[in-house]
């Protein structure tokens, strides 16, 4: 009676395929090679957009460090020349000074002349301290990035292109220019 009622096990061995798909010579299922075809292309793509902002994040990184570092460096650049602004315009003052204790001394008032003489050297040394000094140009050959040429004087004795007369003091703070020296520059004579 078993055998008429239930179905044996040879016949559903031959009628059915395999429980994983290929057994008995059957085909795979299309549907999955499509969907795994498409899971492999979805994972392709997610990788390199993995990829893409893994290198995104880099080069925010470095750059990020590239403006922490120009910030330090612009912050300390302000710092040290700061007191520009206030030198430049203390400058007028020290000059008017020096032509004053100038027309003291001429005029045979001495003691005046020399405590305006250590005024000045007073407000030199303050400007000195805070990297502020004089640009040395008499003798010197002529540089523009420093004097600024008012006249040209002849001169046999110095050799073209030299200063030979300061006609206003220059100023620079470290390296760079306040105010250039205004000079009078030698030429050949005629």
């Amino acid at each position: 009676m078993m055998n008429e009622t239930t179905p044996s096990t040879e016949n559903a061995t031959q009628d059915e395929p395999a429980p994983n798909g290929n057994g008995g010579g059957a085909m795979p299922d299309p549907d999955l090679q499509i969907e795994t075809a498409s899971m492999a292309e979805d994972l392709s793509q997610v990788q390199r957009q993995r990829d893409e902002y893994f290198e995104q994040l880099q080069r925010s990184r470095a750059e990020f460090a590239n403006y922490q570092k120009r910030s330090k460096t612009q912050a300390e650049a302000d710092r040290l020349y700061a007191v520009g602004s206030l030198a430049r315009d203390f400058l007028d003052s020290i000059d008017n000074l020096e032509r004053a204790t100038e027309a003291l001394r001429s005029s045979a008032s001495p003691g005046i002349a020399e405590g305006l003489d250590m005024v000045q050297k007073q407000m030199l040394a303050i400007l000195a301290k805070h990297g502020v000094e004089p640009i040395a140009a008499l003798g010197d050959p002529f540089d523009p990035a420093f004097h600024e040429a008012i006249t040209q004087q002849p001169s046999a004795e110095h050799p073209e292109g030299t200063v030979v007369a300061e006609l206003s003091k220059g100023y620079r703070i470290r390296d760079r220019v306040l105010r250039p020296t205004r000079v009078s520059v030698s030429v050949k004579p005629v």
